[in-house]
């Protein structure tokens, strides 16, 4: 049991986790090779932000500071302690490029982003007729060749077949009710989602400052008519009853008569709607695939809405701000905070082919991802959290993700290198805890991002969860038993464990503070005390955000 004289004393520690020293000067060009003439002119961009709005940028962060940030970005978790000090070590000025490098061809980045683009697809769901193994393994294919968006984006709007043969299809399965709603929801999702537009208003009336019309809803919503969701069931032996087994997206033609879509306008009007996208009417009887001619009109992306959606929406997920907010409601009633750069980085993407690892690559380059976290008087007013737009001036803190935060108290423990000769199974055993922790976060199924928020549950789940408690346990064969019974003083010992949950060395009073609780326990409590040490680590609110 812990006393309530460490308690105390761990929770002083607790309140000085987060003060992030040593900054460096800010105007560096961490940018090498040839993409430094674009990178270049993301500072510029973002420079004449801060100029504009007489603002002064925060300090560069620390390599620990960033270093952590660009683990958590790219990879999903925080760096393995070894891999930090080896960074911290490396005295060459392009070694921030280099490890961005190295994170963009780690296998972590498939899983990370595979990730992602999973939950925002689907959701957390648990639909046995929805798979997310089934989604999983399209992305996971997706992000392990570096497919074209382009390309990615008609895959999942054209997608049929089995749930799992084709885990594309499971996209379409997620935004189609079991009551069919003429497919209105997938309309508004879709465009939301790979368009960065919200049109789902519209299906009303016009938007009084949106582009979108409502013709303009139901012109594309003609493209998603001949969408059908197949349900199957199969005999349970056990139960006696039939049950549900799985999903499949199918096409049908649409009955001759029927091939237009109705909508009614606010006066009452009915007005005919036809297959139109971007200026492009599609001549249909029927019997055409509308959506694999709307697919082709988004694999050329003549207007680039669909590179568009992706720049911003990959620039929101490093700052935690898109140039827009939200990330996916793009448009003249709703004007980018650097339109300029938005355009270039959009014309850069689609040059490159759609490429999302060149495009991770130029915006964890870029001069704004390496400022520090704080900010102070020269630039307090950069705060979009309060409804200001965004000036990029400092990073913006960012709560941990459902699993980003797992994950790192795997990687904080070293529990990640168990088991990983079978991926099926290590999966099998996240996803089990996943479940348990987003029940705790009370989310609903439908929820594409799931923070750490503060919530008594949350906060339960932490403080006295399995995982936790196998974190601090110093039992042979444990991180913290290796770190105990290790070489070196207690000061050195304290570092360590500082550098595997918050990526960075503890100062001097952290460590006077911490020694001085040692010293209270005596040599009996010594162990008890170094666990203490680690559930504070895991538990302080330095190690739940992203900063």
């Amino acid at each position: 049991m812990r006393s309530e004289s460490r308690k105390f004393v761990f929770c002083c520690a607790v309140a000085l986790l987060g003060i992030l020293q040593s900054p460096s000067v800010w105007g560096q060009n961490l940018a090498t090779g040839s993409n430094e003439v674009l990178i270049n002119d993301i500072n510029k961009y973002i420079r004449q932000g801060w100029e504009d709005n007489e603002v002064k940028p925060s300090p560069q962060a620390t390599d620990a500071e960033w270093c952590r940030r660009v683990y958590l970005d790219i990879v999903g978790h925080i760096p393995p302690v070894d891999e930090l000090q080896e960074f911290l070590k490396d005295s060459d000025p392009a070694k921030r490029s280099k490890l961005i490098a190295k994170l963009i061809d780690h296998p972590d980045y498939i899983r990370n982003w595979t990730t992602i683009w999973t939950n925002v697809s689907i959701g957390r769901v648990d639909d046995p007729l929805i798979s997310r193994l089934g989604m999983n393994k399209f992305y996971r294919e997706v992000f392990a060749q570096n497919r074209p968006w382009n390309e990615v984006v008609y895959d999942v709007l054209t997608a049929e077949g089995h749930f799992e043969q084709n885990g594309a299809v499971n996209f379409i399965l997620a935004q189609l009710p079991e009551q069919y709603d003429e497919a209105v929801q997938l309309t508004g999702n879709f465009s939301r989602l790979f368009l960065g537009s919200q049109v789902q208003c519209t299906q009303c009336h016009d938007h009084p400052f949106n582009k979108w019309k409502q013709n303009q809803f139901w012109e594309l919503n003609t493209f998603f008519r001949q969408v059908r969701r197949m349900d199957y069931e199969k005999y349970d032996p056990d139960s006696g009853r039939m049950v549900e087994d799985y999903s499949e997206v199918v096409w049908r033609n649409i009955p001759v008569g029927q091939e237009v879509v109705f909508y009614e306008r606010r006066d009452g009007l009915v007005k005919p709607a036809f297959p139109i996208y971007n200026g492009v009417e599609i001549d249909d009887d029927g019997e055409l695939n509308r959506r694999e001619e709307l697919g082709k009109l988004l694999r050329a992306d003549e207007d680039k809405s669909v590179a568009r959606a992706a720049v911003n929406r990959m620039w929101g997920h490093f700052f935690g701000y898109g140039f827009t907010k939200p990330v996916d409601d793009m448009g003249p009633h709703n004007p980018a905070s650097h339109p300029e750069l938005l355009e270039r980085l959009t014309d850069e993407f689609v040059k490159s082919g759609y490429d999302m690892k060149q495009l991770v690559s130029w915006i964890a380059n870029s001069e704004a991802y390496t400022l520090t976290s704080q900010f102070g008087s020269g630039n307090e007013i950069d705060n979009p959290g309060a409804g200001e737009i965004p000036l990029f001036s400092h990073l913006y803190v960012k709560s941990l993700e459902a699993e980003q935060l797992y994950d790192s108290l795997i990687i904080a423990t070293n529990a990640h290198k168990a088991g990983r000769a079978n991926f099926e199974m290590a999966e099998a055993q996240r996803q089990e805890w996943m479940q348990r922790f987003v029940a705790a976060f009370g989310t609903t199924q439908d929820d594409e991002t799931t923070t750490y928020n503060g919530s008594i549950p949350q906060a339960l789940m932490m403080m006295n969860g399995e995982l936790v408690t196998n974190a601090c346990n110093c039992e042979r064969g444990s991180f913290l038993h290796s770190v105990v019974t290790g070489p070196g003083n207690d000061a050195m010992k304290i570092k360590t464990l500082y550098l595997a949950t918050l990526s960075r060395e503890p100062s001097g009073r952290e460590i006077s503070m911490v020694e001085n609780s040692f010293r209270q326990a005596g040599p009996n409590g010594k162990i008890a005390a170094y666990q203490d040490l680690m559930w504070v680590l895991l538990n302080s609110n330095e190690f739940i955000v992203n900063h």
